[in-house]
C-alpha cells in the first residue's frame, strides 16, 4: 500500500520560514506527481505548489509565488515545500498528495488520490 507521511509544521512567527517534507513509501517517488495542498480554519482546500514527476517543473499558487519552492529527491523518496516569509494567512493544515504519472490538472483536488495526514503550520503575527 502506497503512503505519504508529511511533517515539518509548527509554530512561527510571521516573516520566518519552515520546511515541510512528505515521503512515500510502499513505492518509489520517481513516478509521482507531488502537490501541496492547505486548509486554513474556515475555508475550502486550496492548492499550493506542484511538481510534476517528468520533468520536475514546478507550479504555484499566486499566494505563495515567489515565498515557497517546492522540490523533490527522487532517490530519497521525499519532497519539500520549503517557506519563507510566512504570513499569518499561510496558517494552515498543509498535506502532501500524489499521483501516478500524468496529471492534467496539477492545481485540482479532484487530480490527485494518495493523501497524506497533514500537518499545521500557525503562523503568529
Amino acid at each position: 500500500q502506497v503512503k505519504l507521511v508529511d511533517s515539518g509544521g509548527g509554530l512561527v512567527q510571521a516573516g520566518d520560514s519552515l520546511r515541510l517534507s512528505c515521503t512515500i513509501s510502499g513505492d518509489t517517488l520517481d513516478m509521482y506527481t507531488i502537490a501541496w495542498f492547505r486548509q486554513g480554519p474556515g475555508k475550502e482546500r486550496e492548492f499550493v505548489a506542484g511538481i510534476r514527476y517528468s520533468n520536475s517543473a514546478q507550479y504555484y499558487s499566486d499566494s505563495v509565488n515567489g515565498r515557497f519552492t517546492i522540490s523533490r529527491d527522487n532517490a530519497q523518496n521525499t519532497a519539500w515545500l520549503q517557506m519563507h516569509t510566512l504570513k499569518p494567512e499561510d496558517t494552515a493544515d498543509y498535506s502532501c498528495a500524489a499521483r501516478g504519472y500524468l496529471i492534467r490538472d496539477i492545481p485540482n483536488v479532484n487530480e490527485y488520490d494518495i493523501w497524506g495526514q497533514g500537518t499545521q503550520v500557525t503562523v503568529s503575527s
